[in-house]
């Protein structure tokens, strides 16, 4: 159990001077922000030429000095390093005495909550968990991008009403997550941006193998629109032939995948087992033609070339040679379907590598 210092977060004053510690892509924009709401930037620490750089840029004429010495400056301290950096950072700052009683410290890891701080806690500190679910690519532009911004908030109950207040002035959306389901919440949002940066740079190279001269304007209306389907009908928005049940179709896209990319095979798998199993519980893949499907996929899995669709397949409903093939009603939510479109070693410090939304 924490033991949170007496001095209560409105007895502080309104205006803080603020310190960063790690001039990642994270840091320099949340500090600016918060300049913007007229909180003072007062110190920085960075290492690289690139962190140096950044600073500059977001935050002019703020020192770049020690951590130590940022903490000395500051009443507010962002902490924006790396995951793995931030236990190790924490406990030589509380270890070495740079840590001031009733001095707010707040980390920007979506992976921790406020435990991670304990050391600097015993130490007088008043600990924060502010994680952005944003991208950032540090510069000016991430300023801007937090307004709306989302931000995943844990503090101890006394000092709620002050974090949730930090994350407004900055523009963003304060949202409570508990202590213990701060890995869950930073998974969710690898899955959904880390994962999608990798799925769109892979069809990007695999358009250009096909032909295609602007793959970046192909992809973007309908990934765009494929986006807003999803967080409006969720499963509901699934298309394709996964969904579908073509499983001839996709046997030919693990056949083309493994001549031309065979890096992309595993994770054209990986996903179509996934979409196979939401579409069959969701009712949109009919359990006659799921079977075909992942037979194809147990099949190419192992390397074998995938099965041909069972006999009498083409006479089935919905199947091959039904002229309905493809063009069922579509569930709830008015999605489009497949044709109806045209045509974010710096250590210890965040921000030289893509952030969350980015990590």
């Amino acid at each position: 159990m924490n033991t949170i210092p007496p001095t209560e977060a409105q007895d502080r004053p309104a205006r803080l001077t603020v310190g960063v510690v790690g001039a990642g892509r994270v840091g320099p924009a949340l500090a600016a922000s918060l300049q913007l709401a007229g909180h003072r930037p007062v110190a920085v620490s960075g290492v690289s030429d690139a962190s140096v750089r950044r600073a500059a840029a977001l935050l002019p004429d703020v020192p770049v000095v020690s951590p130590a010495e940022v903490l000395q400056r500051a009443e507010l301290v962002l902490l924006t390093v790396p995951d793995d950096a931030l236990p190790g950072l924490v406990a030589g700052l509380a270890e070495t005495g740079s840590v001031r009683p009733g001095q707010l410290l707040v980390h920007t890891s979506g992976r921790f909550g406020t435990a991670v701080l304990d050391p600097a806690t015993r130490a007088g500190a008043l600990p924060l968990a502010l994680h952005p679910a944003m991208t950032f690519t540090g510069t000016r532009v991430d300023v801007q991008r937090l307004a709306g911004c989302s931000f995943g908030v844990t503090a101890p109950e006394p000092l709620r009403m002050a974090a949730e207040a930090l994350v407004i002035e900055m523009g963003g959306e304060p949202e409570w997550i508990e202590e213990e389901a701060r890995p869950l919440y930073h998974a969710a949002l690898a899955i959904g941006a880390n994962h999608l940066v990798t799925l769109v740079a892979q069809a990007m190279e695999l358009l250009r193998e096909a032909g295609v001269g602007a793959p970046d304007r192909m992809l973007g209306p309908l990934l765009g629109a494929a986006l807003d389907n999803a967080l409006r009908s969720g499963d509901a928005a699934l298309t394709g032939p996964v969904a579908r049940g073509d499983a001839g179709t996709v046997a030919a896209h693990v056949s083309e995948l493994r001549k031309h990319a065979p890096q992309s095979v595993a994770g054209y798998l990986a996903m179509a087992r996934t979409t196979a199993d939401r579409a069959l519980a969701h009712g949109l893949l009919k359990p006659e033609l799921a079977e075909d499907l992942l037979d194809v996929l147990a099949n190419v899995g192992n390397g074998t070339g995938g099965a041909p669709p069972s006999p009498g397949r083409e006479s089935r409903p919905g199947g091959k040679g039904d002229p309905s093939d493809g063009h069922r009603e579509d569930p709830p939510g008015d999605r489009p379907g497949e044709g109806d479109r045209p045509g974010e070693g710096d250590r210890p410090e965040e921000g030289d590598r893509p952030e969350e939304g980015d990590r």
